[in-house]
């Protein structure tokens, strides 16, 4: 509805400008006999102005709510540090406790995880986990924030005893010696991960070759098929 309104006072606004339309005036409380009453139009630009300048601070982040990033996240290039296969094994597992299958790992899915591992944690364990990776504090997690628990397991900045460590080290990958090839430091795995930035379009080559090779085998099991069927006619 208020997008409907905007678009019409928009419109009535521009035929206003065009001669197409004469304002009309309104009576305004208190202002009788003569007194200087103001177009009706004059109350759309007020409200249009705020609207936009509203807007615009929302935009610039300056405003209650911001709006969600619409950049597109690709955790191969932004997670470099990881193979492909460690990344998938992740998602895999991100996909198996999604249970509602929405692409986020609420509280209670977070909950059932935990449990399933073998570690289960209090509510407030629970928030705590959630509080430490949830960046855009949405009480869940996204799939870019459930891989920045095994990055900070790799960096080494998760204590032993929380939630996330325990997390990390129960799915079984092994992000601290595969992960970043023994790096101490996330800052000494991002070097590694310059140092070795063809193991990703090699990996990316190697999955093409897969690909490529299953579809020769079924061309070839195709004519194979074929000659047979015309063997019997």
């Amino acid at each position: 509805m208020a997008t409907d309104e905007l678009s019409s006072k928009l419109s009535r606004r521009l035929q206003i400008e065009e001669g197409a339309e004469d304002p009309v005036a309104v009576d305004v409380p208190g202002h009788e006999n003569g007194s200087e009453v103001k177009p009706s139009t004059a109350n759309a630009d007020s409200e249009l102005g705020a609207k936009l300048m509203r807007r615009e601070g929302l935009n610039e982040g300056h405003g209650e709510h911001c709006q969600p990033s619409m950049k597109v996240f690709n955790p191969y290039t932004e997670f470099k540090e990881f193979s492909r296969k460690q990344i998938k094994d992740m998602e895999k597992i991100f996909k198996t406790y999604d249970v509602e299958k929405d692409n986020f790992i609420d509280l209670m899915e977070l909950k059932l995880m935990m449990e399933k591992l073998g570690a289960p944690q209090t509510h407030l364990g629970l928030k705590n986990m959630m509080k430490e990776v949830d960046e855009d504090l949405d009480n869940k997690l996204s799939f870019r924030e459930f891989l920045l628990i095994f990055r900070k397991a790799a960096a080494g900045e998760l204590a032993e005893d929380s939630g996330l460590s325990v997390l990390a080290r129960l799915t079984e990958i092994d992000v601290s010696t595969e992960g970043v090839k023994g790096a101490k430091t996330f800052f000494e795995a991002k070097v590694q991960a310059i140092n070795e930035s063809n193991r990703f379009e090699a990996e990316i080559r190697q999955e093409q070759e897969a690909k490529k090779k299953q579809l020769e085998e079924q061309k070839q099991r195709g004519a194979a098929f074929r000659e047979l069927q015309a063997a019997f006619k």
